[in-house]
């Protein structure tokens, strides 16, 4: 009796790029993220769940859409999307970034290989370079941005006794 080897063989070609991909989703987003050569802190504190196909598609679902203050203030969408690369996020949709008083989509990320300290945000035809260690940890989520008075919001007064200098 003959073996049919089809099966086997398409079962082969299946497995086999899943067990040269070493993502295990039993790993937190914020472990994965590193061994693509990114920080972990490109992704605010309240992920619920990913999921990250062996061809680096991925969708990271997040408790709620919400803000975190970088150099710029960056909102979240409740849904992310994408594509991994070793060192770069392709495809990107769930990010935007205020520059002004305006919102810009984020379409990819990327850092230099081999590493250093500048990661790259492509925002429609600009390619803005900022430093890497503000999202080497991650970061908190508010809720809601900062209103418009908390932008210019004067100092409080300070009443303690500070002598006045004069110039003549």
């Amino acid at each position: 009796m003959a073996l049919n080897r089809k099966p086997y063989l398409l079962l082969t070609i299946l497995i086999l790029p899943l067990s040269l991909f070493p993502i295990s989703l039993s790993e937190s987003v914020y472990e994965v993220l590193p061994k693509f050569g990114l920080p972990s802190g490109l992704l605010p504190d309240c992920v619920t769940s990913y999921s990250l196909s062996s061809e680096g598609s991925f969708v990271v679902e997040l408790e709620r859409a919400c803000y975190v203050q970088f150099e710029y203030l960056v909102y979240y969408e409740k849904r992310i999307t994408g594509t991994l690369k070793y060192g770069s996020i392709t495809n990107l949709k769930g990010i935007q970034v205020q520059r002004f008083f305006l919102w810009f989509d984020v379409d990819e990320i990327k850092v230099d290989l081999p590493p250093s300290d500048s990661i790259y945000f492509q925002v429609g035809i600009i390619n803005k370079k900022l430093d890497i260690d503000q999202f080497k940890n991650v970061h908190s989520c508010r809720n809601n941005k900062k209103s418009f008075n908390e932008f210019f919001k004067l100092p409080l007064p300070v009443h303690d006794n500070i002598p006045m200098l004069f110039m003549e």
